[in-house]
């Protein structure tokens, strides 16, 4: 029963000693609690704007909308700027494709917080890290050191550029590539590195710099989780020759689906987004010089992304002051080990908040228990070498670190808009089902 039967009963005048299923909505819509997302998209309507999501017993548990398919659902865009503004701009003025003022403005204030960098958006992360190999000149032949804990967007794009990737084990500490490892792997094949910079937690910089001073290899950073994210107060993304950034939805910026690439070199970048426009000669129309792509965001996409950039140094305070809320109120549990935070240089902005569970729990256990009341809830990345397209680029036996990590984590609720009274509310459910 709904607050809206309830006041349409009263206005009709109905005696309110009727029984309440006489002025209820008898055929609503309901949901199973772990209804996949997909689903519950689905089932929302002009006509059913709310569905009541139940327990086993049938008892509600959490309410669905158009807005938030969770009550407290993992990550949401905050969209609370001048986003609907500039789009509206892009409409009355008819640029809504690739060509229009917003692009160039995004990638300019990108480059504003990523000094001596040249930024090329595209139409999404996955294509940002293609586009950077490609311009680099990695290829066939070639190979690439990748963690093996990281979502797949970072191996599937070194395959279908046409270099071998070569899996490395993580650090136990910041969950990202542990260098001691990498060179181990490196080889006369060997092209480039591939760090991936974890949940916000920037890698070690410092033993990365110290392995290319011995080696000559291309660095391209995956930042996709890490955008406000430094290593001793120098911005994630303008250690290497590229880096590239997701906007995502969930992501700590977005702009629906899109990309960024920054390069040190301005050569190749120019050469980047000749690739990114089809290969099309910049002054001749229509002649293609090379084999090109079309990776380029729309006017509007990146409307939306300027007015997130206009946000971005609140953004960030927002998920650091998440960050230390959680850390308050979890750091006392035994039964928890937190994601690490400011260690050895790092600052990091926290995309998503990650913990790991000690061996006893079970992380999909304590995942489901949480979805029950309310709160959206998601396990680490599985390692590389377990799923089977990657199995066969598996080099080494010693990636027990990755599979423990992966085991034991859980990512909680991040949103930029959490505020403090949800994180205790959420803390203090997490500690009863450890506890229980």
């Amino acid at each position: 029963v709904t607050d809206g039967d309830i006041r349409r009963a009263i206005l009709s005048d109905t005696d309110l000693d009727e029984m309440i299923e006489k002025i209820m909505n008898v055929n609503y819509v309901s949901l199973p609690i772990d209804s996949p997302e997909h689903l519950i998209r689905s089932s929302l309507s002009d006509d059913i704007k709310l569905i009541p999501l139940v327990d086993e017993n049938g008892y509600i548990a959490d309410v669905a909308s158009a807005k938030s398919f969770r009550n407290i659902p993992i990550s949401k865009p905050v969209l609370s700027g001048r986003e609907s503004e500039y789009v509206h701009e892009c409409l009355t003025s008819n640029w809504v494709s690739s060509q229009g003022p917003f692009v160039q403005r995004f990638e300019k204030l990108f480059e504003d917080h990523h000094p001596f960098r040249h930024a090329i958006t595209t139409s999404n992360g996955t294509t940002a890290l293609h586009l950077a190999l490609v311009a680099l000149g990695v290829g066939p032949g070639d190979e690439v050191i990748v963690p093996d804990l990281t979502f797949a967007a970072t191996i599937n794009s070194v395959i279908n550029t046409g270099p071998t990737p070569v899996m490395c084990e993580v650090d136990i500490d910041s969950w990202c590539i542990d260098f001691v490892e990498a060179e181990k792997l490196i080889n006369d094949k060997t092209k480039a590195i591939m760090p991936v910079h974890l949940y916000g937690q920037v890698a070690n910089m410092d033993a990365l710099e110290s392995l290319l001073s011995r080696h000559d290899l291309l660095l391209i950073e995956d930042c996709a989780e890490a955008l406000g994210s430094s290593w001793h107060g120098k911005p994630a993304g303008t250690f290497g020759d590229a880096a590239t950034f997701s906007f995502f939805g969930n992501k700590i910026i977005t702009t629906g689906e899109g990309g960024m690439v920054l390069f040190k070199d301005p050569n190749v970048a120019e050469h980047a987004k000749v690739l990114r426009d089809h290969g099309m000669n910049k002054n001749i129309k229509y002649w293609h010089e090379f084999v090109g792509v079309n990776y380029r965001l729309t006017n509007i996409q990146a409307a939306i992304g300027v007015a997130q950039m206009e946000q971005f140094n609140n953004i960030i305070s927002k998920k650091r002051i998440i960050a230390d809320a959680y850390k308050q109120d979890l750091q006392l549990i035994s039964a928890i080990d937190c994601l690490p935070g400011d260690v050895d240089g790092s600052w990091n902005t926290f995309w998503l908040y990650t913990i790991r569970l000690k061996s006893s729990y079970s992380p999909q256990e304590v995942i489901s228990d949480l979805l029950k009341l309310g709160i959206g809830a998601r396990p680490i990345f599985y390692p590389l070498h377990l799923m089977p397209p990657y199995e066969k680029y598996k080099t080494s036996d010693s990636l027990e670190i990755s599979k423990k990590i992966s085991r034991t984590g859980i990512s909680l609720p991040s949103s930029v808009d959490l505020d403090h009274g949800t994180v205790k509310f959420i803390s203090k459910k997490l500690r009863g089902l450890l506890e229980k």
